[in-house]
């Protein structure tokens, strides 16, 4: 606040006319490019506006108020697009604001700079600099704008339709209305929804915690045990982990999904040895479903925790190894307070984004098992997890508003036990431990 106030105590004449006109404390310096440059800013944003900006941001708050009537020949407002454009209309005047306030800081440095004697920037002399001091931001111009256009846009998009009413009957050309937090407080008390969304959260996070662990551990055995002396042939060993890694997952799946159907070569064993052909992903199958879940989900991931883990044991001091192997230290003991420590704080990071992929894990259970509906769960069975629930809701149901509430019930639920996990992990306390 004090920086504010002497800001504005300070502000000469140029700063002022930047403040009433973006460019024009430039121009008045002598910077007549960078104000010509400040002034064709605002003159495109000022046509953008004019021509629709402004229709723009008052549509994504009435979503429309005029329904089409193809009979009637009227052609009414479309409210997913009015809310898309609307979006777009408040990045517009969000990088307009900015900058604003960039020309206001640029006039008033070149004001200090003047106050002690100095002479403004030439135009010229700010382009070399966004060739050279600043050529990180040059560079990285076209990604920041591709992320804010593909990245950005569809998170905010898909936020928004969270509080609206679009979905089932109501899509495009009738209007989509805002609902506040409606669709949040559905699926946590209507009876259609929450006890499917009770049920399906409770074993998409043993799921995502059971499968984080089992893959981790076991790729780490893998790796442990592949670097032991008495192994002979490592390299051959590795491969055939890496030929279940460098096979598409989508392939991996189907064909586990083959092997233990009725007609697949697990059952064909089982009722050549004078046995009952057993449904394995069948209706009623749930925790033999959700063991061989677990178990395809092991296949795919574990050989990349395995060379991750392998790249990483190569770095560790076998000098603290031996000394604890004198002091009579047992294997486990070595591997629970000296590699283990080790190996977590170098992969937090990437330990949590197993923990993510598989809490949106969409592809295990909806080529093992897609589509089934069961008894008891709303458009979904007992394997699916909350983004295959996403999925038969919003894609084939047309229930996008309650899809998009998941979506940001899922954000919300992954982002804070990833934030939680890491602010309490080795990594982000003591980071120089291993340095």
């Amino acid at each position: 606040m004090k920086r504010l106030l002497d800001f504005f105590k300070n502000a000469g004449k140029n700063v002022k006319l930047s403040m009433c006109l973006m460019g024009l404390g430039q121009i008045c310096h002598g910077q007549i490019g960078k104000g010509l440059c400040y002034l064709g800013i605002l003159a495109l944003a000022a046509g953008y506006f004019a021509y629709r900006g402004f229709t723009d941001f008052v549509g994504l708050f009435t979503l429309g108020t005029q329904e089409s009537d193809t009979w009637l020949g009227i052609q009414g407002d479309n409210s997913v697009v009015m809310l898309l454009m609307g979006i777009l209309s408040v990045i517009a005047l969000l990088f307009l604001a900015f900058c604003y306030v960039s020309n206001v800081v640029d006039a008033y440095e070149t004001q200090k700079i003047c106050s002690r004697g100095g002479q403004p920037a030439k135009f010229q002399e700010d382009v070399k600099q966004f060739l050279d001091k600043k050529f990180y931001k040059t560079v990285l111009f076209l990604p920041v704008l591709g992320i804010c256009v593909f990245v950005i846009l569809p998170i905010v998009f898909m936020i928004a339709i969270a509080f609206t009413n679009y979905g089932g009957s109501i899509v495009p050309p009738k209007l989509v209305d805002w609902v506040g937090a409606d669709n949040f407080i559905q699926i946590a008390t209507l009876t259609q929804f929450a006890p499917t969304f009770g049920r399906i959260l409770a074993w998409n996070l043993l799921w995502a915690l059971v499968s984080t662990a089992l893959n981790y551990f076991a790729g780490l055995g893998l790796a442990l045990l592949l670097n032991k002396e008495c192994v002979k042939r490592k390299a051959f060993w590795r491969v055939f982990p890496m030929l279940a890694y460098a096979i598409p997952g989508f392939i991996t799946l189907l064909g586990f999904k083959f092997m233990f159907s009725y007609g697949g070569p697990v059952n064909q064993m089982i009722t050549d040895m004078g046995g009952t052909a057993v449904g394995f992903l069948d209706i009623d199958a749930k925790w033999i479903a959700r063991i061989i879940g677990f178990a395809v989900n092991a296949w795919i991931s574990v050989p990349s925790i395995m060379l991750l883990a392998t790249s990483i044991l190569s770095n560790r001091d076998v000098s603290q190894m031996e000394s604890a192997r004198i002091d009579g230290a047992s294997a486990f003991q070595q591997f629970r307070y000296i590699t283990l420590p080790f190996v977590l704080f170098s992969t937090t990071s990437v330990l949590i984004g197993q923990f993510i992929g598989n809490f949106n894990n969409f592809g295990i259970f909806f080529f093992l098992r897609g589509g089934l509906y069961l008894d008891g769960y709303f458009l979904a069975s007992d394997t699916d997890l909350l983004i295959n629930w996403l999925y038969n809701l919003s894609i084939n149901n047309n229930y996008y508003n309650i899809g998009a509430t998941i979506s940001l019930v899922i954000f919300l639920i992954t982002s804070m036990i990833s934030l939680v996990i890491y602010t309490r992990s080795s990594s982000y306390k003591e980071e120089d431990t291993f340095r």
